[in-house]
């Protein structure tokens, strides 16, 4: 098996990526070596890719932020979706994912990695699997092929790559039968069900998953294990489905840890509030600590149009219990393909919620902004304002919509707080 980056750092070797991470999350290369020794955390990044960007995802990390795009199997527009994906540069997403399922999904790939530059891509094999072998095998698609897609995927240069392993044939049995208001919402994690429900064979990636972490090793990308199960509904949050493929994954990374291999989680999902403590406390202790990638999670079931809003009050509150990797959703979750602006709403939803989550979770380091912001806000510095907010473009164009008539916003005017006490100041300290 290829020496990958945990089996340099566990030798004691620092591998290259690990001295521009020290740089860039403020943390000594040896606290990183000893968390990506012992799979706490992972960096995003197929060696096979000529990228000298390098995002890092676990314990002590800054929060990062993933942007889905793709295209749909009812809309087929690639220069929309290059439109996101520009979007998603230019207001800091961490990642991509490219989830198409319609047009031409190998070509389409290539398209959306080009236009991301150096930024992780990630991707769902089981998708294109799935689709491309209904078509050609009908729903008999043999076991190889989901495998051959993967290597596809690992050969093209994808840094992450959602695998759907551990949901068993006996667990897609039991959850089809089950009393869950939302049986299987994956839609990766469907595909996989109707496949083994169908053709009474094992999980494909399940059977397989030693030749996986073979074919991994020797591109040392990372294995995001996705969450067939999580919960759809709020109401579903950590009932048996959820809980046992969670088990399934934490062995599933323990697995890939003895072979040196990058593996994360995928968590929910919908859950209540008061459920989400629990649920990362109990991934971090089932796991040892392996980097979280949350997909919110949402708070209440009834906030269609605006669900990276409800994305983002769940997110918020697991990333500062210690999710590590938050993936995007936009108003259109649930409702529609997302625009381009719906996809830059989503974006800075999802960056505020890890912003306002890593101020508890790592404290000054994530401070430092806001202490900077709320200096220049005392002294009415617009200028310097505008440049540190998440999307200044929009803050602008809000703070001169009804034109600029005192040095204050237009909600206190002149009665702005700052103004009367400058004034005060003056007077008695000569300010």
């Amino acid at each position: 098996m290829a020496r990958t980056k945990i089996l340099s750092a566990r030798s004691g070797s620092i591998p290259d990526e690990l001295h521009i991470l020290a740089k860039l999350e403020d943390i000594s290369v040896e606290k990183l070596r000893e968390r990506l020794a012992t799979g706490r955390i992972v960096i995003l990044r197929n060696s096979k890719r000529d990228t000298d960007r390098v995002v890092g995802v676990g314990e002590g990390l800054s929060t990062k932020v993933n942007v889905n795009v793709g295209t749909s199997s009812s809309v087929v527009d690639v220069e929309m979706e290059k439109e996101k994906v520009r979007i998603a540069v230019k207001y800091g997403a961490d990642s991509i994912m490219d989830l198409s399922i319609g047009g031409d999904i190998r070509w389409i790939r290539k398209v959306i990695m080009i236009e991301a530059d150096s930024l992780p891509i990630g991707t769902v094999p089981t998708y294109q699997a799935y689709i491309e072998g209904t078509k050609k095998y009908g729903i008999d698609i043999p076991e190889d092929f989901f495998i051959k897609i993967v290597e596809e995927h690992l050969r093209d240069g994808v840094d992450f790559m959602t695998i759907h392993a551990a949901i068993t044939r006996e667990l897609a049995k039991k959850a089809v039968r089950s009393e869950r208001i939302e049986k299987i919402v994956s839609r990766g994690g469907s595909m996989l069900a109707a496949w083994m429900l169908e053709t009474g064979n094992e999980n494909p990636f399940y059977k397989n998953w030693d030749y996986l972490l073979e074919l991994f090793a020797e591109y040392d990308a990372v294995i995001s294990l996705g969450d067939s199960l999580r919960p759809g509904a709020i109401v579903d949050a950590l009932d048996y489905f959820h809980i046992a493929e969670l088990i399934n994954n934490a062995k599933l990374v323990q697995s890939a840890r003895e072979k040196g291999i990058q593996a994360m989680v995928e968590g929910p999902g919908h859950m209540p509030l008061n459920k989400i403590k629990a649920d990362i406390k109990l991934m971090k202790s089932l796991t040892k600590g392996a980097p979280y990638y949350v997909l919110g999670p949402l708070v209440t079931d009834i906030a269609a149009g605006y669900d990276h809003i409800a994305m983002a009050i769940g997110a918020a509150i697991a990333i500062a219990e210690g999710a590590d990797f938050l993936c995007y959703l936009t108003p259109a979750e649930h409702l529609s393909l997302p625009t381009p602006e719906q996809v830059r709403e989503g974006l800075i939803a999802a960056k505020i919620a890890a912003h306002a989550g890593d101020i508890v979770k790592l404290g000054e380091k994530a401070l430092r902004l806001d202490i900077e912001m709320s200096k220049n806000r005392a002294r009415l510095r617009w200028n310097k304002m505008l440049e540190l907010v998440l999307d200044p473009e929009k803050a602008k164009s809000i703070h001169y919509q009804f034109g600029k008539k005192t040095p204050s916003c237009d909600m206190c005017g002149s009665y702005c707080a700052f103004l009367i006490l400058s004034k005060y100041e003056e007077q008695h300290h000569g300010v």
